[in-house]
């Protein structure tokens, strides 16, 4: 039976907001993450995403900061570090969610912003950082801010925050944390970017916690694919998918360039659309993703840089436009949709050269992925099954280690 909010040793001032916001109960991955949090434990969790894991480190944080208030104000007692500005930007929205009826202040600080700005929100009084690690290790370096009261650490999906290069940033953060008591480490992944590595430069004896989503979660999410014998074939395929699901769609490639190029053949098509890439600022980012979420009936084309961090309500449609090189990739550009305990549609367009990367995803899923043909857009040539292709690899390693 699922506990309720003060089963898990949380203030009225906390649990009165989850109820306003209709979270009536917590989710797998706060039941497992909060007490053992609250106990002082250093944590190295693996968790999908869209499991509710943003509030399982942000309640157990700000439960700590209500049981020890500090004398006078300062600067931060609880850093959050996050690999992308929209997901450090969904993570300081969910905690400023609590500063009225807590009385905790969160500042937000990422690339894309002035540092005058930012410079000013530092100098006042504050309980919770939330950062990019390069902003943060810009400021340190240049001493425009110090972590001397930091005692919560928390890093969110450290594997993307590895994949991305900010393996000796962070490293270097924690170190400047001196008075630093307890460390949390989230992840989707903990084998393909080194994390447990990761994990035991930074953390002391952490203790392991492995949350699998509940069942109803896992069938949330529809995924099928379609084959695409070419360039205008797999335009076409497209094409149909977005007439089939009207409602929020987002579209992955996997480059910048290809934004534009398919940005301007759907609005040749007449099908209006917006693009979000790594290289726009961040205020142009977020005017992106307001403009996503004003209408019922829009369609984005994003790189991976919307994959983690975006929380956009209501997305019916997710379209793998492109395949990732990355398996891990791939679960994190789908969880744009069937969020918030909702159904949504992943859909893959995969080309011969694509079939290898399909087959990587279902291994790493440990399950097939339905394929799908339109009458009408029927392929007409056949590539290997990417299935086959692995078990007949794994035959002759088997063989060839026979032989050996």
């Amino acid at each position: 039976m699922t506990p309720d909010w003060d089963q898990l040793e949380l203030d009225d001032e906390l649990i009165d907001v989850l109820l306003a916001a209709e979270l009536n109960k917590p989710a797998k991955v706060q039941q497992a993450v909060i007490p053992a949090a609250l106990a002082g434990q250093d944590l190295l969790v693996n968790s999908p995403t869209g499991t509710g894991k943003t509030l399982a480190f942000l309640l157990p944080a700000l439960q700590h900061l209500l049981d020890f208030p500090r004398q006078q104000p300062g600067s931060a007692r609880v850093l959050i570090l996050a690999p992308t500005r929209e997901l450090a930007q969904q993570i300081a929205e969910q905690a400023d969610a609590f500063e009225e009826t807590a009385g905790l202040r969160t500042v937000l600080i990422t690339g894309g912003v002035n540092y005058g700005t930012q410079h000013a929100l530092l100098a006042e009084p504050h309980d919770i950082l939330v950062a990019t690690p390069g902003r943060l290790l810009d400021l340190l370096n240049a001493d425009q801010y110090e972590l001397e009261h930091i005692e919560w650490l928390i890093i969110d999906e450290a594997d993307r925050m590895l994949d991305m290069g900010f393996a000796e940033p962070v490293k270097m953060i924690a170190q400047s944390a001196l008075h630093l008591k307890q460390t949390l480490l989230f992840s989707a992944t903990l084998e393909s970017a080194g994390v447990l590595k990761f994990s035991a430069a930074i953390q002391k004896e952490p203790e392991h916690i492995v949350v699998q989503p509940p069942k109803r979660e896992k069938g949330k999410i529809l995924q099928r694919w379609y084959q695409a014998d070419t360039a205008e074939h797999k335009l076409q395929l497209l094409l149909r998918l977005l007439k089939d699901y009207p409602g929020r769609r987002v579209i992955f490639v996997r480059t910048r360039e290809k934004v534009e190029e398919l940005s301007a053949k759907l609005w040749s098509a007449e099908i209006k659309n917006l693009t979000l890439r790594g290289d726009m600022p961040q205020d142009e980012r977020q005017k992106i993703i307001a403009r996503m979420e004003t209408y019922s009936d829009a369609t984005l084309i994003a790189t991976d840089i919307a994959a983690r961090g975006i929380d956009i309500e209501d997305v019916e449609l997710v379209v793998n436009f492109d395949l990732p090189r990355q398996a891990d990739v791939y679960l994190h550009r789908i969880g744009r949709t069937g969020r918030a305990g909702k159904s949504g549609v992943a859909i893959a367009l995969v080309e011969a050269h694509d079939a290898d990367l399909l087959g990587r995803i279902e291994r790493y899923q440990g399950e097939k992925i339905e394929r799908r043909v339109f009458a009408e857009l029927k392929p007409q040539f056949k590539f290997p099954d990417p299935r086959k292709k692995a078990k007949k690899k794994k035959r002759k390693k088997t063989a060839a280690k026979k032989k050996a």
